[in-house]
């Protein structure tokens, strides 16, 4: 299990790749990421920089 941290305006967020069910593009440059099991998380950056860092770190 890997975590990555996840940066947003309101704290930062370590989450576990395996567990992140969807992405959907929110406001003001920033993405929503659905979590298996929980509620989404609002975080810094694109749909684009997000899954790549998702990708890379998995």
């Amino acid at each position: 299990m890997k975590f990555i941290a996840l940066h947003s305006r309101g704290g930062d967020y370590l989450i576990v790749a395996s567990n992140v069910a969807w992405l959907r593009s929110a406001e003001n440059g920033q993405t929503q990421i659905g979590i298996v099991g929980g509620q989404p998380l609002l975080v810094a950056g694109s749909m684009e920089e997000i899954a790549a860092k998702l990708v890379a770190d998995a």
